[in-house]
C-alpha cells in the first residue's frame, strides 16, 4: 500500500515529466519554423538578385 505522500510525489514527478516532454516538442518545432524562416529569405534574397542583377 501506497502513502498519500508516495503519490503526491508520483503525481508531481509525472507532471514534470511531461512538461518537459511538451517543451522538447516546442523547441522541435520551433527549430523547424526557424530553418523554414530562414530557407525562405534565403530563396526571396536569390530571387531579388536575379531580378536586379548580382551585386559585385
Amino acid at each position: 500500500m501506497t502513502s498519500h505522500v508516495d503519490e503526491k510525489v508520483r503525481a508531481a514527478i509525472a507532471a514534470a515529466r511531461y512538461k518537459r516532454q511538451q517543451q522538447r516538442r516546442q523547441r522541435v518545432e520551433l527549430d523547424e519554423a526557424r530553418v523554414r524562416g530562414i530557407q525562405a529569405r534565403h530563396k526571396a534574397k536569390m530571387r531579388r538578385w536575379q531580378r536586379e542583377g548580382d551585386p559585385e
